[in-house]
């Protein structure tokens, strides 16, 4: 889709090996409307106060430059531009003779998309103040006013709609709060295009949380990932997602309590209603419930098994110094965590 010549960012803002970068390509927009900084000071503006909280200073000032040349490049339709959140910022009516960028996929800025709203779910990130709102230090509900992350920093990722709070339901109130009420379905299903699948547009998206968020995750912070899937096992019996920065020594006991002993009611309760449908269930119908049947009571054994590691994690009240790193404090929970590949 895009593609050109003769630019004089030739070759130099291609899409193909770094991540999509939405979080830091809208810092990068921010400083070039708001403070009309060249870019060189913007990139210095954003090494001298680590804006993108990555480790290193050769990172940082790399991936800076990154985002810069982005913006000079982005196409005339504004489709990236938009993804970004940045069409007001930057000059997008840019001829497609002028750009350079290639290897750019709508998967992968949609994909980017949904790394952010995950990001605001958390409150890593927030529609209402630029850069990290946080990683780590004091907690400012201030900053929290368009979209409000999760009170207790946990969110359940389920196969079905056992909690309205689930990812995914906290997602489609992000697209409604961003893009707008009217063009909800429409954007849904824009999503749902954009990753592939079979389904309604919520399926598909439930889909890719369930079997392919979690991988992409660590793969864009190189196995060393600052969400942590907390995974009952193949089945899917149990799984939900939090945010290391904002793990207090309770956190697990929180999981247990409020959300795997909830998880289990509703599997109790879906058996027994699925048996009782089976019961005046014949031909093809009956076929499809006892598939149903036979899944849920392998998820309600899976989550059984799983509730008796994670109590034995809940009573220990473990606490973790974030300066020890992603790897170590991952290896103080990997019975009850997703295993990085």
């Amino acid at each position: 889709m895009i593609n050109g010549i003769d630019s004089p960012y030739k070759g130099s803002g291609g899409l193909t090996r770094e991540q999509f970068l939405f979080h830091e390509t809208r810092v990068v927009a921010r400083l070039m409307t708001d403070e009309n900084l060249s870019d060189q000071e913007i990139i210095d503006r954003v090494v001298s106060e680590n804006l993108f909280q990555f480790p290193t200073e050769r990172m940082i000032r790399n991936l800076a430059g990154v985002c810069v040349k982005r913006l000079h490049c982005l196409d005339d339709n504004y489709t990236y531009a938009s993804l970004y959140g940045v069409e007001r910022m930057v000059n997008c009516d840019i001829k497609t003779s002028d750009v350079t960028l290639r290897g750019i996929s709508v998967e992968e800025a949609i994909k980017s998309l949904i790394s952010y709203a995950v990001g605001c779910m958390f409150g890593r990130y927030s529609l209402d103040v630029p850069g990290l709102a946080y990683a780590g230090w004091t907690w400012d509900d201030t900053k929290y006013v368009t979209f409000k992350p999760e009170e207790d920093a946990i969110i359940p990722i389920c196969d079905d709609e056992y909690f309205n709070d689930d990812i995914v339901g906290r997602f489609i109130q992000f697209v409604e709060i961003v893009y707008g009420k009217q063009t909800l379905e429409e954007n849904l299903q824009f999503i749902a295009d954009a990753l592939g699948g079979k389904g309604s547009s919520r399926e598909v998206i439930r889909n890719y949380f369930i079997n392919d968020f979690y991988a992409d995750h660590v793969k864009i912070y190189q196995k060393r990932p600052i969400y942590w899937l907390f995974d009952s096992g193949k089945k899917n019996g149990f799984k939900c997602l939090i945010y290391m920065h904002r793990y207090q020594p309770d956190t697990i006991a929180r999981i247990r309590t409020d959300y795997v002993h909830e998880q289990q009611a509703r599997y109790r309760t879906a058996i027994e209603e699925t048996e009782k449908r089976l019961e005046s269930t014949t031909g093809s119908d009956k076929v499809k419930l006892t598939k149903k049947l036979n899944t849920l009571k392998a998820q309600d054994d899976e989550i059984h098994a799983y509730e008796e590691k994670i109590h034995h994690l809940a009573d220990q009240m473990i606490s973790i110094d974030l300066d020890d790193g992603v790897k170590h404090n991952y290896e103080i929970f990997k019975d009850v965590l997703a295993k990085i590949k």
